[in-house]
C-alpha cells in the first residue's frame, strides 16, 4: 500500500461559481470521495459496512481555503485517518495541485458509528474485524 494514499480527480464545470472557481461547497463532497476511497483501499467499503448495519454520520466537518482551485485543473486529495477511538474516528485533508504540488486547502472531519437504531456502535465489541482494520489503517 502506498505511504501517503492520494485521491486524484478532475473538478468539473458544473462544480465552478459565477467567478470560474470551484465552488466552495465542493470541497466537503471531495473529502467524502477521498474518504470512502481511502476506506476501500483497506477493504472497508460503505456499501459493505452498511449491509453490515454500520452508519457512520458526520459529527463535524471543515475545510480552509488556502488557494483557488479552477475547471479542469487536476488536483489530489491526501486523506488520513488522525484518530481512531472504536466509537469515533477523525480525518485530516490536504488538496493539492498536481502540477505544482501547491497547497490549495486542508480540512477536518470527524465521526461516529452507529447501528440502525441510530445508537452507537463500539467496534471492538461487536465488530473485531473492522475494529483490527480501522487500528491497521491508523498505524500505517
Amino acid at each position: 500500500m502506498d505511504e501517503k494514499f492520494y485521491y486524484e480527480r478532475i473538478p468539473h464545470y458544473y462544480e465552478t461559481d459565477q467567478m470560474g472557481i470551484i465552488h466552495h461547497s465542493n470541497y466537503i463532497r471531495w473529502f467524502e470521495e477521498a474518504r470512502i476511497q481511502l476506506l476501500e483501499n483497506y477493504n472497508l467499503d460503505y456499501k459493505t459496512l452498511e449491509q453490515l448495519g454500520i452508519l457512520i454520520p458526520v459529527l463535524q466537518v471543515s475545510c480552509q481555503y488556502k488557494q483557488y482551485i479552477t475547471f479542469h485543473e487536476p488536483i489530489r486529495i491526501y486523506p488520513k485517518l488522525e484518530t481512531f477511538t472504536g466509537l469515533k474516528f477523525e480525518f485530516s485533508y490536504e488538496i493539492r495541485d498536481v502540477k505544482e504540488n501547491k497547497l490549495k486547502a486542508i480540512g477536518h472531519s470527524s465521526h461516529c458509528f452507529l447501528n440502525k437504531d441510530l445508537k452507537p456502535i463500539r467496534l471492538k465489541k461487536e465488530f473485531p474485524e473492522i475494529y483490527q482494520l480501522l487500528l491497521n489503517m491508523l498505524s500505517s
